[in-house]
């Protein structure tokens, strides 16, 4: 280890809990008062300072401190790292202040401590809980496909090295060849149409300032296209021709992407090929035009033919109201795509490419929503992926003649269909409690069942005993109609405890999908429920925005609904009931403590919002500019003060455990703190978790193995 790093090995974190001991996992700093007093211990050689050393020292930051205590360890960093592989597990050093107050746990994880964690030897340790729950946390996926351009091979995404990569594996498949060997999370790829090349999207330190960069199929020749700052970048799509890589980017304007090309071998920029004041990215492109879709409010876009010699735009999509177009494509004087413009449901259609505007319905069904469309490159056939009631459907459609054939799915979730170059082979992820975690399954043949390319590894994990949900329907207070998705442990003995889940989004929706902290949940006894409140996609425009603005009041008094049904059936103890979501999940766990404080026994929090008005101060302008439709205007009236949980803290008597990641640029890490600070002050236990290499969410594995652990040891201890 580089002793100028060694916070990378035993990181800090802040702590104001009097007389708390650091876990093996973590180095323990307070903060409440200054200077820091310190001690350190090592918990595998069982070394303590010597009487020659002093027991506790002041310190300047928590760098010094985590230095310091490394320094303490009788036998010193390396011998104290190699006592740690050795023995196969870790020093711990505590690092401790006196506090002002109580109730407050700071903690940042270590994420190479982390990955040790689960390098023990084949036996269970005597913490069953972080074995068992760590097992399951760190079941891999495989998702993203794209083929080369011979169709040979297909190259996708996986975390089988413990961070997300780029991998790269034969049709028929095999052993897959790794393309990246990146310190930061790889989020999104694509070949390009030469095969040459592979187009990647980094998320430095899990933030939202992704990076493009392209490399050969073998590893070799990786370039950054993008400035590497704190810009906001998006891939949109290789050029026909592969030469060119179009990209939007926030580059010149934090409060909105604009659309560039980029050429591969100088790496030049264009010009913006379009301005925008919201969210664009590039369709598709001929030679004298592009396809712009444009997001200026969430839940409302449009599309845009844009000559790419002059600035002349045409708006292909004008509308009253709000409706959304996306996944267009340019066919024969049309553009085809998917739509909710004059209808509740999400369809498909073709639109004339004069600015009429003029809708033609190719594909729709009464008991389902289109989610995902994908184009062979010559525009002869579509796959689309219908949403039935949170299950995905697959059929393929002749674009000249309109014949749809379905296609059997091996699982209750499908996502990510692309075509090969040729459109014969169509590829997809798959997932769900029927057959693990997301895989890729290709299609050979249309007509041809699917057959599986990739394994995700779970090493320890019974796929065979994953728990299948039950689809639950209950009421709201107003009438309206819910629905959610109930996961009972085998052994469940009713009622019992009971954990709610809210999804984020607000625009996203529960599934029937692989979750692995559900997973864990369940191992321990704990059931979930995991509703769709009002605001959730997949029921219709109309359901989607029961929550915009002053109606989310009602999506909130929608938690107490939850809460109710639960119990009515018989599953839950009323007295054992916990709350968790992230993102605005988050915000709807925070919500639920301080609305309905008497209702919950625990809560967990992550990268949630507590403070809309500060949510919109630090967040990026791009995402607060797009924002304002959903929860409300800063600059118009009190509504985001009165939405707000953090006006009502003084209402939680909810122990707490809040996990954000330090990179959280969507939902900064300011929101955590707020929470952290304002339930502590009133004594009610809380602890904060902070990831230093995530942003929003947590995608190395270690850290995803450790957020559920915590998650899971929280809920357990105060649900009983």
């Amino acid at each position: 280890m580089n002793r100028g790093n060694s916070s990378n090995w035993v990181h800090w974190s802040y702590a104001t809990r009097t007389g708390t001991s650091a876990s093996m996992d973590f180095l323990t700093v307070g903060i409440a008062m200054t200077p820091l007093l310190l001690w350190a211990r090592c918990d595998v050689c069982s070394r303590s300072p010597s009487s020659s050393r002093p027991f506790h020292r002041a310190a300047a930051s928590p760098r010094e401190a985590s230095e310091w205590a490394v320094d303490r360890c009788g036998s010193g960093e390396r011998d104290a790292i190699a006592h740690a592989k050795t023995a196969q597990e870790r020093c711990q050093f505590s690092v401790m202040r006196p506090t002002r107050r109580a109730g407050v746990t700071r903690r940042v994880e270590n994420r190479s401590v982390a990955q040790t964690v689960m390098a023990r030897g084949s036996t269970p340790t005597a913490d069953d809980l972080e074995w068992e729950v760590g097992l399951l946390a760190k079941v891999g996926y495989c998702i993203g496909p794209s083929f080369s351009a011979n169709g040979d091979r297909v190259a996708f995404i996986s975390d089988i090295s413990g961070i997300p990569q780029a991998w790269a594996v034969g049709v028929e498949g095999g052993w897959p060849d790794r393309v990246s060997a990146l310190e930061d999370q790889v989020v999104g790829l694509e070949w390009s149409p030469r095969g040459d090349r592979i187009a990647l999207v980094v998320a430095p330190g899990g933030g939202l300032n992704t990076q493009i960069y392209v490399v050969r199929p073998n590893g070799s020749d990786l370039r950054r296209l993008t400035p590497g700052g704190k810009e906001n970048n998006a891939f949109s799509r290789w050029s026909a021709d592969g030469r060119t890589l179009f990209i939007t980017s926030s580059r010149d304007d934090p409060s909105h992407w604009d659309a560039f090309a980029v050429d591969l071998e100088s790496g030049a920029w264009s010009e913006p090929i379009a301005r925008t004041r919201g969210i664009a990215r590039i369709h598709d492109d001929t030679a004298s035009s592009v396809l712009l879709f444009r997001v200026l409010a969430r839940g409302d876009s449009d599309m845009y033919l844009v000559d790419r010699r002059t600035p002349l735009e045409t708006r292909l999509t004008p509308h009253d109201g709000q409706a959304q177009y996306w996944e267009g494509r340019l066919r024969d004087g049309w553009m085809l795509c998917g739509t909710n413009a004059e209808r509740e449901r999400n369809a498909f259609a073709r639109i004339p490419i004069d600015g009429s505007g003029r809708v033609d319905i190719l594909a729709e069904r009464d008991d389902a929503e289109l989610e995902q469309i994908a184009y062979t490159d010559d525009r002869g056939r579509a796959a689309l992926v219908w949403n039935v009631a949170g299950r995905s459907e697959l059929e393929v459609m002749d674009l000249s003649t309109g014949a749809r054939t379905g296609i059997a799915v091996p699982a209750e979730g499908i996502a990510g269909p692309t075509w090969s170059r040729d459109g014969r082979r169509l590829a997809f992820v798959a997932s769900g409690p029927s057959v693990g975690p997301p895989d890729i399954w290709i299609v050979d043949e249309i007509g041809r069942t699917a057959r599986r390319l990739t394994r995700s590894p779970h090493p320890g994990v019974d796929l065979s005993r994953l728990v299948v949900p039950r689809l639950e329907h209950f009421v709201a207070a107003d009438g309206l109609q819910l629905s959610g998705w109930l996961y009972v442990p085998r052994t469940f003995v009713a009622p019992g405890p009971v954990v709610l889940s809210f999804h984020g989004g607000p625009e996203a929706q529960e599934r029937p999908s692989f979750n692995r902290t559900y997973e864990a949940l369940l191992s321990r006894g704990i059931a979930v429920f995991a509703p769709n409140v009002r605001g959730s996609s997949g029921f219709g425009k109309a359901f989607v925005h029961l929550d915009d603005r002053e109606k989310r009041f009602d999506g909130v008094r929608d938690i107490a609904a939850c809460v109710d049904h639960v119990v009515q059936i018989g599953v839950a103890d009323p007295t054992r009931i916990g709350i968790t979501g992230g993102s605005y999940g988050g915000y709807m766990t925070m919500a639920g403590i301080t609305e309905f404080p008497e209702r919950f026994a625990a809560a967990v929090c992550v990268c949630g919002i507590v403070n809309f008005r500060t949510f919109f101060q630090k967040t990026e302008p791009w995402m607060a500019a797009i924002s304002k439709s959903e929860y409300g205007d800063p600059d118009e009236g009190d509504l985001l003060d009165r939405l707000s949980p953090i006006h009502r803290m003084d209402r939680v008597r909810t122990p707490t455990l809040v996990l954000h990641g330090a990179n959280d640029t969507n939902c900064p890490v300011v929101e955590a703190e707020q929470m952290v600070d304002e339930i502590g002050r009133r004594g009610v236990p809380v602890e904060l978790v902070l990831f230093p290499d995530e942003g929003h969410g947590f995608l190395k594995t270690a850290n995803r193995v450790r957020a559920a652990v915590e998650t899971v040891r929280w809920f357990e201890r105060h649900l009983g």
